[in-house]
């Protein structure tokens, strides 16, 4: 008798023992703290199925056990939630910060600058050269009407209107996201001040780009912009060519960096010297400094600026005092 009581005992033990471990071994799970033993990022494709997730996971050292994250996820409906992209995983996490991350979209971001003033095959150049898209799609993209129609631009291309700043791409980011949040960001950055000064000065929103753009591309700093704006102002005004080198410039096909006479008398929709008014579009993608200095120019009675060679200008109000700058800083060199 005493014998099959303590047989009843040892195996009542064996069963809470076997029902009480499970408990331990889940709590445990969810309780304790992973770190991968180095740095670790994962890619989840989009649509990847949550069991593969999970492996992914605990092959990288970021959750102890595959299928109890799987059954944390389902506990919390989250299986088919989750965000795709790159994720970066180094510090010690329990299970429920990991299934977090992955439902916000904690992905891994790549910055992207595009400097004041680039063209769009510039920006192109520069997304292929980093692996972050084709160029030659970004450029199809940005020429393309139907595009332009939709993002509401007129205009030969998307010039002048991808904001110049630093983006941060996800992995999985095409080129057709990156231009319009490009040109989002290039509508957030246009105040309704600036087009309020820019409506003063007779411009609507394609001229205070197309003007923004070569003001842009004259300055050597940003505390002449005012000054070289009111320049192409005063010019607009009387009637004057523009007569500005970097729309002659843009409007080379294949330019080798050698400005000539032949450029300068050679008429394309780009070239300033011999068109009046403002080229047919932007020839860089302007900053918001430039888009603020055409809308609020300086008041001056300048229309002549020639550069002194150390990224400044000298402004002159008469032909024969802008030769004289002329002959002092440029033809001395």
């Amino acid at each position: 008798m005493l014998r099959r009581r303590k047989l009843f005992a040892v195996l009542a033990a064996l069963i809470i023992l076997a029902l009480i471990l499970p408990v331990l071994h889940v709590r445990r799970f969810l309780d304790r703290p992973v770190a991968p033993p180095q740095r670790q990022v994962v890619e989840i494709p989009a649509g990847a199925p949550f069991a593969r997730v999970a492996e992914e996971l605990a092959t990288a050292g970021v959750v102890a056990d595959a299928r109890l994250f799987k059954l944390l996820a389902r506990r919390h409906k989250a299986t088919q939630r989750i965000k795709a992209g790159e994720y970066a995983f180094a510090g010690a996490a329990t299970p429920e910060q990991i299934l977090n991350r992955l439902l916000a979209g904690d992905v891994l971001l790549h910055p992207f600058t595009v400097p004041e003033g680039w063209t769009l095959r510039e920006i192109a150049a520069r997304l292929e050269a980093e692996g972050r898209g084709s160029a030659e799609t970004f450029l199809r993209l940005a020429q393309s009407p139907e595009r332009r129609e939709r993002l509401k631009i007129d205009g030969p291309s998307l010039e002048g209107y991808l904001f110049p700043e630093t983006y941060q791409l996800t992995r999985g980011m095409d080129e057709k996201a990156l231009i319009e949040t490009m040109v989002k960001e290039f509508r957030r950055r246009l105040t309704p001040e600036i087009l309020a000064g820019a409506k003063e000065r007779g411009l609507g929103l394609k001229e205070l780009v197309i003007l923004a753009s070569i003001v842009q591309k004259e300055a050597g700093n940003r505390e002449e912009m005012p000054l070289i704006a009111s320049v192409f102002h005063n010019r607009l005004t009387v009637g004057m060519p523009l007569q500005a080198d970097p729309t002659v410039i843009y409007g080379i096909e294949n330019f080798d960096g050698n400005l000539t006479r032949r450029h300068l008398q050679t008429t394309t929709p780009y070239n300033t010297y011999r068109i009046p008014g403002l080229p047919i579009g932007p020839i860089a993608n302007p900053g918001e400094e430039a888009l603020r200095a055409v809308a609020f120019p300086a008041r001056s009675d300048y229309y002549y600026f020639v550069a002194k060679g150390d990224g400044t200008h000298i402004f002159a109000k008469t032909l024969a005092e802008h030769n004289a700058n002329v002959r002092r800083y440029q033809l001395k060199r």
